[in-house]
Parts: C-alpha cells; sequence; structure tokens
C-alpha cells in the first residue's frame, strides 16, 4: 500500500461530519477515513444507516462516533459538539452537509416550509460552526466546508427556499473566512449540481436535465465527495472564502 504524503495526510486529525448517512455526506465522510481522519457523523433519524456508516469507517482503520442530532436545535448541536471534542479532545474539520430539499410553488410556500429549509441549512451550518470554532482555534486552526447547491446561483423554480438558503452559506462562508482568517481558520463552499444516485421522495425530482449539463451527464456522489475531502487537506489550506463547483459545466462564475 502507498503510503500517504504529509500533505494528503489527515492522521492525527479529527473531523465531524453532518447529514452522513447517505449520499455526499456518507461518501465524504469514508474519503476523510480513508486520508487517516478519525470522524463524527451525525444523523437526524436514520440511525441504522449512521452506525452502517460508523461501522466502515472504523473498517479503515481510524476511529468513529455517531452522534444522533438535530442540527436546528441549539442543545443538540452542543451536545454533538462536546461529546466530539470529550472523546478525542480536538475537531480539526467540520463539514456541514445537512439539508432537506423539498418543493413548493412559491405563491403556495407557507411560512412553515420556509423556516424548516432555512433552519436545517442555513441555522444548522451557523450553529455548528459557532460552537466548533473555539475547539479550533485552541488547537492552532482548521477547516470548515459549507456544502452549498448549483440551485443558489441559477434559481431554480419551486425551490426558492432551498435557494435561498443554499445562497446564504456563501455569505456565510465568506463571513467565517475573513473574521477567522488570522486564527488559522478556512472556510469554503463547495457547490455541488445534478449529483446522480438515489434521492429521497421529499427531494422530488431534480429540475435540472442532463442535457442542460456542458459535460452532458450528471456528477457521481464520489466526484463531488472526493472535492469536498481534497479541500480539507493541507493541500489546501491557502484556499479560503472560495466557492468551488462541481456541476460539469451547469455554471461557470
Amino acid at each position: 500500500m502507498t503510503a500517504i504524503s504529509p500533505m494528503e495526510s489527515l492522521e492525527g486529525k479529527v473531523a465531524v461530519v453532518t447529514g452522513a448517512s447517505r449520499r455526499i455526506g456518507r461518501a465524504t465522510a469514508l474519503g476523510l477515513a480513508r486520508h487517516g481522519a478519525d470522524v463524527v457523523v451525525t444523523a437526524r433519524s436514520a440511525q441504522d444507516e449512521i452506525e452502517a456508516v460508523a461501522e466502515e469507517i472504523r473498517g479503515l482503520g481510524v476511529k468513529a462516533k455517531v452522534c444522533m442530532a438535530d442540527v436546528t436545535k441549539e442543545e443538540d448541536v452542543k451536545k454533538v459538539v462536546a461529546q466530539a471534542s470529550e472523546t478525542f479532545r480536538r475537531i480539526d474539520v467540520l463539514v456541514n452537509n445537512a439539508a432537506i430539499r423539498k418543493q413548493a410553488k412559491f405563491l403556495e410556500m407557507s411560512l412553515q416550509e420556509w423556516r424548516e429549509i432555512n433552519a436545517v441549512i442555513l441555522d444548522g451550518a451557523f450553529l455548528m460552526t459557532r460552537e466548533v470554532l473555539p475547539i479550533m482555534i485552541e488547537s492552532g486552526g482548521g477547516t470548515v466546508i459549507n456544502i452549498g447547491g448549483v440551485t443558489a446561483h441559477i434559481g431554480v423554480s419551486e425551490r426558492a427556499h432551498v435557494c435561498a438558503a443554499k445562497a446564504g452559506l456563501v455569505g456565510l462562508t465568506k463571513a467565517i473566512a475573513r473574521e477567522f482568517a488570522d486564527r488559522g481558520i478556512t472556510a469554503n463552499c463547495v457547490v455541488p449540481g445534478k449529483i446522480g444516485g438515489e434521492r429521497s421522495v421529499s427531494s422530488g425530482a431534480s429540475p435540472i436535465k442532463a442535457s442542460a449539463i456542458p459535460l452532458g451527464r450528471e456528477g457521481t456522489i464520489d466526484e463531488a465527495a472526493g472535492v469536498i475531502v481534497s479541500m480539507c487537506l493541507p493541500h489546501s489550506r491557502f484556499m479560503t472564502g472560495q466557492s468551488v463547483h462541481v456541476s460539469g459545466g451547469l455554471y461557470m462564475p
């Protein structure tokens, strides 16, 4: 087996990945583990699935911890971060991936529907980052990755709440990058486009057609997760405040 170079190694580091029971979150957690990180994985309700992810991580020769949590609840977030810190004594990487995606026509959208989406995507990232940053700063720095969405950049019908929440992540990312750069913190946003694989029923069919993508196909879960993991590695420590698109050319800033 080829040794991992120091610029690609996360040995001795600890990562927290929210929404890690399936799809991009799961693949990201496993990717970080393959680079040597111990990983804390969270999910709101899919306990069997998240426990299976943790077992896969342990099978890679590193440690894993499961924390069931609703990232919209401040007490749950505080519990997750406290348990992670008590178990591993540090947190070096935070991936804010928790999200829900639902369809709703704008003129029929209730305030509750609007707030539900924004609570998970935007409030969850705010709460997790706010609690994790002091631990990162104490150990000399760390990496925050927020998982955005191409819908925030192109606009999609019947997804106004998702578009707004994901756009908010871009601003949050830049604010964190600016405010905490002098304390060793980097913050970036990875923006997946149309990614294949099984989707939840509640998310609805993707409004983006593969024919609209310059590369002519959907991306894979591993392609999206691969970029996320790469941005958590030491070789990416000079990048901060950026949004990196993984969309096959669907959006070109």
